[in-house]
């Protein structure tokens, strides 16, 4: 009973976490950008940083901190800071948008690297948070009544749908990057431009919401 149990702990976290990684979202911007720039392992690389940041945020919620800082006032602190960091980057990839050119290269030195990249874009999207004091956490508290098993076994299927759509995704664009010309590149930050300015707004509104039920 408990094997199927542990099974089904790995299997649903598995299941939730890849239905949320199939939603576009800042991660996906930047795995798809990457890619481009600097092929395939870009995408895995990426997850590696985001997985080390969940690591550390599930070690932080068994030692108790979903607890303090489900509050509406923090929640709405991080709606608000993340708004702005996310648009923040919304203006910079309109401003790339401008020059840049379609590069492939898989030694690329420019800029953070994918697993630095990884972590800050995690951490700069209020969602990300939110998510894991709330579905996480009821994860989390669940699969360690099962000890450091089932927490392992909730971590590894989460990591790994993470792993599998985003391996995917950066697999299809660096195999596509030969067909993509720099006016269809540029196209496409300006639209991830604007998408992470609209998903700035909406957790700027959010977090206001959560000030004002503070």
């Amino acid at each position: 009973m408990e094997l199927m149990v542990l099974a089904g702990i790995a299997a649903t976290s598995f299941i939730v976490a890849l239905s949320g990684a199939l939603m576009p979202g800042p991660l996906l911007t930047l795995t798809v950008g990457e890619a481009a720039r600097r092929g395939f392992w870009a995408g895995p690389l990426i997850i590696v940083g985001h997985s080390l940041l969940e690591l550390a945020m599930v070690a932080l919620l068994l030692l108790g901190l979903g607890a303090f800082l489900n509050r509406p006032l923090i929640l709405g602190t991080v709606g608000v800071l993340g708004a702005a960091m996310l648009g923040w980057m919304g203006v910079m990839l309109l401003k790339a948008s401008r020059h840049s050119h379609l590069e492939f290269d898989p030694q690329a030195k420019a800029g953070l690297h994918p697993v630095w990249s990884g972590i800050l874009m995690s951490a700069a999207n209020p969602y990300w948070l939110i998510w894991w004091l709330t579905i996480g956490l009821g994860y989390v508290m669940f699969s360690s009544k099962y000890g450091v098993v089932g927490v392992a076994l909730f971590f590894f299927g989460h990591i790994l749908a993470d792993l599998a759509w985003y391996s995917l995704v950066a697999g299809a664009v660096a195999q596509g990057r030969r067909f993509l010309t720099d006016h269809l590149y540029r196209g496409f930050l300006v639209g991830c431009g604007l998408f992470l300015f609209a998903f700035g707004g909406y957790f700027g509104i959010q977090g206001i919401k959560f000030f004002l039920n503070s």
